[in-house]
């Protein structure tokens, strides 16, 4: 089976989010194309990066523009967000889950045609750019992300993943939502936002800044790179090429709901 392809498991855990449209008795219009065959196009783009114009009518997975409109109707709906908690629960079910500690660190992509959150790089001579702020467990489940400017500091945004993290069911009992400690590299040195963090519940362990390497950290940290690196294995998230910033976040959703079900597959 390709990667882009939607495996009967996989659609019966997507199918029920999925808004119902009833066709109008009058004026019905054309057939509204197959949802599972239109997620296969949308999967298609994000795994091969290709353009929305140029995806291939012949695997029958509708036209790039209706593909790209059904991704904004979905994103909207809060469908891929919703797909991702459901995964996360799963995995808690499963006992795959550490809250014993979260990870955060960021990636900067290139966003060539500009948009909302971007900014220039100050890593890419000032080119736009955005960065992919991810936080995971300790074993690097995707927990949450979030999405800013390529010149926006990675400490600002240690808050923010924390917060964005959806609380975690599939255990009886009230469901998971903060880790008991969170890591990070130099980048999140600041004592104001270790305040913040404590103020969540959360214990920081964050690396200072004028310390020799070797602390450690790096023994626990590599789970957060491995997960960026597997999000940015779909060619889609390589590069921004959307100016539209839900349009890019829909994709990031898809990518950590994506690496969850490798996951879960893994222990079938």
């Amino acid at each position: 089976m390709k990667p882009w392809e939607v495996s009967d498991e996989l659609w019966a855990v997507i199918e029920p989010l999925l808004p119902k449209h009833q066709r109008r008795t009058r004026y019905p219009g054309r057939k509204r194309l197959d949802d599972r065959q239109v997620l296969q196009g949308i999967l298609f783009v994000l795994h091969t990066g290709i353009a929305w114009e140029h995806l291939p009518q012949e695997l029958g997975y509708g036209s790039g523009m209706t593909c790209w409109r059904r991704l904004a109707e979905w994103q909207k709906a809060g469908v891929w967000q919703r797909l991702h908690e459901v995964l996360l629960d799963r995995l808690r079910a499963a006992d795959t889950l550490d809250f014993s500690r979260a990870v955060v660190d960021s990636s900067h992509v290139r966003a060539l045609k500009g948009g909302p959150q971007t900014g220039p790089s100050p890593v890419d001579r000032g080119r736009p750019g955005s960065k992919h702020h991810l936080i995971t467990d300790a074993t690097g489940i995707p927990l949450a992300f979030t999405l800013t400017g390529g010149n926006r500091n990675d400490v600002t945004q240690l808050v923010p993943l924390l917060e964005a993290i959806p609380p975690v069911r599939g255990k009886r009992g009230r469901p998971r939502r903060r880790p008991d400690v969170v890591l990070g590299d130099r980048g999140y040195d600041h004592d104001k936002y270790r305040r913040l963090v404590r103020a969540l519940g959360v214990r920081p362990q964050i690396a200072r800044r004028g310390t020799e390497h070797g602390s450690g950290l790096g023994k626990q940290r590599w789970v957060v790179e491995q997960a960026i690196a597997l999000l940015h294995s779909f060619r889609r998230l390589r590069i921004r090429w959307e100016v539209r910033e839900d349009i890019h976040r829909a994709f990031l959703s898809i990518g950590c709901a994506l690496i969850c079900w490798r996951r879960l597959g893994s222990l079938r």
